[in-house]
């Protein structure tokens, strides 16, 4: 089963749902910003994904700052803020076998199906 964290708001998002399509990979789409997931979610996407809470994080986005986070903000600190407000989590991510990967760029994913 695979699973895509989708923004349809967003190009990379929308270009990664396309390039799965075009590779005949039908996924389970995922409106996170509709269905957020709850902190047990993100904390298994973090551990599937292999990186640290922040490196989910788009530090980049004004709420990142607007909060009061930053790079030497704690797992736990990143985690709540994820949680609270999903339009944090870094996207789109795409899940195969327990795996995931963040579509940046798009041909990243691609890699959970080799």
């Amino acid at each position: 089963m695979t699973t895509i964290y989708h923004n349809p708001r967003c190009s990379k998002s929308r270009q990664t749902l396309q390039l799965l399509e075009e590779n005949n990979i039908q996924p389970t789409i995922r409106l996170y910003l509709q269905d957020p997931p709850n902190l047990e979610e993100i904390k298994t996407l973090v551990s599937q994904l292999a990186i640290t809470p922040i490196a989910l994080i788009r530090t980049k986005d004004a709420l990142f700052k607007e909060l009061g986070l930053s790079k030497n903000s704690t797992d736990e600190e990143c985690l709540h803020a994820m949680h609270a407000h999903p339009i944090l989590i870094e996207r789109p991510i795409v899940i195969h076998n327990n795996t995931a990967k963040i579509g940046r760029p798009p041909e990243d994913v691609l890699t959970l199906f080799n």
